[in-house]
């Protein structure tokens, strides 16, 4: 994404502001990517890698990347709500996309813990797609999501097991999309991640 494209902007949630970064392709604008990131209590941002990485995908597809800091973190206003409150935080993010923008369509995405709060989001908005990274179903009450749901994981992931993605996903009937020799954070894989979200998103 050419830096010049980046805007930080201060978003009014239901805990205070919402520090969120904001890459706009312009005129071209396709829809509005949200974009989740893992758990801030062990220390996850906005510019986590794989965040970021979602968010230059998206935006190399003519997204508007849209990318909060959950409350508590950096310039957001706020304590951790284990999901509760970060939900609503998404929602008045996405709210402010949806005036700011028009009515394009929504995809949600998220990573780890981002990826269980956007499973919350999609039952409180209409989203053309659902981009789940590494979601960490052993920590977090199980969601069910739609059939078209775009799910990856990492092989040897040692924070979410692959077993239990794949226990979660069963009753689903729901795929998986496994990153051969893929951890928790893709390192070294982050490239492949965005080709597989850039298919998924080009389908």
């Amino acid at each position: 994404m050419p830096p010049s494209t980046l805007e930080r902007v201060l978003i009014d949630g239901p805990a205070g502001k919402i520090e969120t970064d904001i890459n706009d392709p312009g005129e071209t604008r396709r829809g509005i990517a949200l974009i989740a990131h893992p758990n801030p209590v062990q220390g996850g941002t906005k510019d986590n890698k794989v965040v970021t990485t979602l968010a230059k995908t998206f935006f190399s597809l003519g997204y508007v990347a849209v990318r909060p800091n959950f409350r508590g973190v950096g310039a957001s206003e706020g304590v951790h709500d284990e999901g509760r409150g970060e939900t609503e935080d998404l929602l008045a993010v996405a709210q402010y996309a949806k005036q700011r923008y028009g009515d394009l369509p929504f995809v949600l995405a998220g990573f780890s813990f981002g990826s269980f709060v956007q499973t919350r989001v999609a039952r409180r908005i209409k989203a053309e797609r659902l981009v789940l990274v590494g979601p960490a179903v052993n920590r977090f009450p199980a969601e069910t999501v739609p059939q078209d749901t775009l799910v990856i994981h990492g092989e040897i992931d040692d924070v979410v097991p692959l077993s239990a993605v794949l226990d979660w996903a069963r009753p689903q009937h729901l795929p998986i999309v496994v990153v051969p020799g893929g951890e928790h954070f893709f390192h070294g894989r982050l490239n492949l991640l965005s080709q597989i979200v850039a298919r998924y998103c080009r389908s």
